[in-house]
């Protein structure tokens, strides 16, 4: 019985393995680049966060939680050409599933509006989805990568959430709990991003492997937030991670090609 098992995962992963080999040679050689930012309150970072973003970047998305700044208008001063998007539902989840539904893009990128993560590294993003992968991870525990910004008790904790993610679905990441990400559009039906808080970051992580994408983590540096305060709270945030990996594991995986 548990032969059989085993016999029809690696069956379903290796049609899934054959269903991206496939996607692989329809991409385009010269892809468009969408950037989606979830913002709240975030009128003093932008002006860092997009003068970082290259200018072959085709579209730029900011979804705007209803802030109570500046946001919007700061937005549209630097960047006249960035798409607003309101968030309808509150949440980082609900904030990328409604960036990717106005993205156009063939490559999509993920990043935080805090001033922590360099817009140059999207190039790094870009190089590795061009070599052959389906969706890059950024990684700030990688070679090269490296944090300012986390601490011992955080580093810890992400340590745990690693090896959760090694012991129950066999992925071997160096960060779990790093948002700046980027993949081909055309996978987003594997994953299904239908976590509404900040946990789809670790859900899309988790499903990416399950559904057999081509992983590639690339190095990142994190800096410090540069205006305003963040909502991390390391015990309750670790607690929501735990909980939504046990819920993955238990209740199985069921993708686009499966």
């Amino acid at each position: 019985m548990r032969k059989d098992r085993v016999s029809s995962i690696n069956l379903a992963r290796k049609a899934r393995l054959t269903a991206n080999d496939a996607q692989i040679r329809r991409r385009p050689e010269t892809p468009t680049i969408s950037v989606v930012i979830p913002t709240l309150n975030e009128a003093g970072n932008l002006p860092y966060v997009l003068n970082t973003i290259p200018d072959w970047v085709n579209e730029i998305i900011v979804v705007d939680g209803r802030s109570r700044d500046d946001t919007e208008r700061v937005a549209k001063v630097l960047r006249p050409d960035v798409q607003l998007v309101q968030q309808q539902s509150p949440g980082k989840g609900a904030a990328l599933r409604a960036g990717v539904q106005a993205a156009s893009g063939d490559i999509l990128i993920f990043m935080d509006a805090d001033g922590s993560m360099n817009g140059f590294e999207i190039e790094s993003f870009k190089d590795a989805l061009l070599a052959g992968a389906d969706y890059v991870k950024g990684s700030r525990f990688a070679p090269g990568g490296g944090s300012i910004d986390i601490t011992k008790f955080r580093r810890m904790g992400d340590r745990g959430i690693c090896f959760l993610i090694q012991f129950l679905f066999g992925a071997r990441y160096s960060d779990g709990t790093y948002g700046f990400k980027g993949m081909w559009s055309d996978c987003l039906d594997s994953i299904r991003m239908d976590a509404d808080g900040f946990e789809v970051e670790l859900l899309i992580d988790i499903r990416a492997h399950r559904a057999g994408l081509r992983t590639v983590e690339v190095p990142c540096f994190e800096t410090v937030r540069i205006h305003g305060s963040s909502n991390l709270n390391a015990l309750r945030d670790g607690f929501t991670c735990f909980r939504l990996i046990v819920r993955e594991r238990l209740r199985g995986f069921h993708g686009a090609t499966d």
